[in-house]
């Protein structure tokens, strides 16, 4: 998540002057189509979560690895859609305009041509507050404006504290602009999911990543709606789903293969099903996706869809933080991430009907979760957000111990979340099983560090 520095406030309640910039394991070896309404729960194949376990293990429970081990994976087909900059209007109170542009993830057919057989749950993806335009020029004076201000500020030099200030007020403009200056391509964080969205597909899901460049430039000083305006863009975009399913609306004839910027030979008429549904959001993209969930906001939902599962990676705090009781909901994020101020299993701890699932990744950060907003990437702004410790490779705690953990890695906090996102979308929209012990607690995820502690809640 990142601090717009223009003196405009950020939207929603996170942690105000602190600069913040924001998984490979095969969790099945094979895939299972998505079964058809009214199937029994699947069982099977296992899920990877550890060596060859004795009978009746908590390993046992969630499968045996080396049954799934070596299996193949269904291909994955990606597509895209835009049907404008300025295409969303939130509504008021809130003031502004939003893209309807997303990625698509979904499992391909025989031969590697068009949609697999079937009718699919559909995953909504939401990213978080983060700049908008991939303007590497005015990333690089701004970084060198505020380099300049604090010698300026060590020195007492006003005038020049003044004038590094009035250039990173322009910078930052430049990089939170929208649409984008002529020349500048807007930053796509919603592909920063793609990672994601690749295991979700394979495992028979429709994913769509929305981008969300339109809210982010305008949130500044709309906190008490911009979570509305978000949960209101997830709408939007099932409401475009659900109309396309029916073979009509603004989608139809309009989702391109990038490869050739040509129409995709993907057909997702008929094999979408709106009554299987799955939110997932990082950031604010996650406090959007609570708000969405909340107890109070289905009726807000397009007819015929039912959110089954709803997922926040480090999700902040909503202004109402409203009750979500009665959707199965997973929070995921790291001890070292400085922006999750989202408490949503407590909140909901004691009266909730669906199972709540609290994930923790010791030394996990905020950015990493995105790579478009990770050092890896390359992106501009890139940036590793967690507070360093006194030792190489350490981070400080922002669990309220301050004690110094060991960072994960990009590579390995996306293989932890890849595992956990995964099974919580099988579990809760496939009825599968043999995620429930990964889920609990009682199973850990193989070839990774064991560094995961689960909360789980059950229903009341």
């Amino acid at each position: 998540m990142g601090t717009r520095q223009s003196g405009k406030a950020v939207g929603g309640r996170v942690r105000a002057g602190v600069l913040v910039t924001g998984a490979a394991v095969a969790l099945l070896g094979a895939v299972v189509p998505a079964p058809a309404v009214g199937a029994a729960p699947v069982k099977g194949p296992a899920l990877v979560v550890g060596a060859t376990p004795a009978a009746g293990s908590a390993s046992a429970a969630a499968g045996s690895a080396s049954a799934a081990a070596g299996a193949g994976s269904a291909p994955v087909g990606r597509a895209t859609y835009d049907l404008g900059e300025l295409a969303f209007e939130p509504g008021a109170p809130y003031r502004g305009r939003s893209e309807l542009a997303a990625v698509v993830h979904y499992p391909q057919g025989p031969g590697a041509k068009g949609m697999a057989r079937g009718r699919h749950p559909l995953i909504v993806m939401q990213h978080g507050y983060w700049h908008t335009c991939a303007d590497r020029a005015a990333q690089k004076r701004l970084t060198a404006a505020q380099k300049a201000l604090a010698d300026a500020e060590k020195a007492g030099n006003a005038a020049e504290e003044a004038r590094q200030l009035e250039i990173i007020g322009k910078m930052s403009d430049r990089l939170w602009a929208w649409p984008c200056r002529p020349g500048t391509a807007p930053l796509p964080s919603g592909s920063g999911y793609d990672y994601l969205a690749r295991d979700l597909a394979r495992q028979g899901f429709v994913v769509v990543s929305m981008g969300a460049n339109g809210i982010n430039a305008t949130s500044g000083g709309q906190a008490e709606s911009v979570y509305r305006a978000r949960a209101g863009l997830i709408n939007e975009h099932l409401e475009l789903w659900r109309k396309l399913d029916a073979g009509k609306g603004p989608l139809k004839g309009r989702i391109k293969d990038p490869a050739t910027g040509r129409a995709s030979d993907a057909s997702f008429t008929g094999r979408v099903d709106l009554g299987r549904v799955g939110t997932l959001g990082h950031s604010m993209g996650g406090g959007g996706v609570m708000e969405h969930a909340a107890d109070g906001r289905r009726g807000d939902w397009p007819a015929g869809v039912k959110v089954k599962a709803a997922m926040g990676l480090a999700p902040t705090a909503t202004w109402e933080n409203e009750p979500i009781t009665r959707v199965p909901l997973a929070v995921l994020w790291g001890t070292c991430d400085q922006v999750n101020t989202g408490e949503f299993v407590k909140w909901n701890k004691g009266r909730n009907t669906a199972p709540l699932h609290g994930i923790t990744l010791t030394g996990g950060n905020h950015n990493y979760a995105n790579t478009q907003w990770s050092p890896r990437g390359g992106q501009v702004g890139g940036a590793d957000d967690a507070v360093p410790g006194t030792r190489p490779g350490r981070c400080v705690a922002q669990d309220g111990t301050q004690k110094q953990h060991r960072g994960l890695d990009e590579a390995t906090q996306r293989k932890i979340t890849q595992g956990y996102t995964v099974a919580f979308f099988r579990r809760h929209l496939l009825g599968d099983t043999s995620a429930q012990a990964l889920l609990t607690g009682r199973a850990k995820l193989p070839r990774v560090p064991d560094v995961t502690r689960v909360e789980y809640v059950a229903p009341r």
